[in-house]
């Protein structure tokens, strides 16, 4: 248990952001499995730019870490790209 009572804040505080992180993340696979699960090439193609800026935002913040946002983004554009 916290002895001070900026750790007890900080103990408030670290919970309140891991959740917040938490949606964030799993809006972002969720995002990015729709995306995987599209067949029309159309529809993947107006999803894409969504994805991409979420993933470049998640990264800002480092909510994920960068190069595995650069990497969903190659896979999922060679993914939109090989679509026919």
């Amino acid at each position: 248990m916290a002895n001070h009572k900026s750790s007890e804040k900080r103990i408030r505080q670290t919970k309140t952001i891991t959740l917040h992180n938490k949606y964030y993340a799993k809006t972002m696979r969720n995002a990015v499995r729709k995306l995987r699960s599209t067949t029309d090439k159309e529809e993947a193609v107006k999803l894409y730019p969504a994805v991409q800026k979420m993933l470049d935002k998640l990264a800002k913040n480092n909510i994920i870490h960068a190069n595995k946002a650069a990497n969903l983004k190659s896979s999922l554009s060679v993914y939109v790209n090989k679509l026919g």
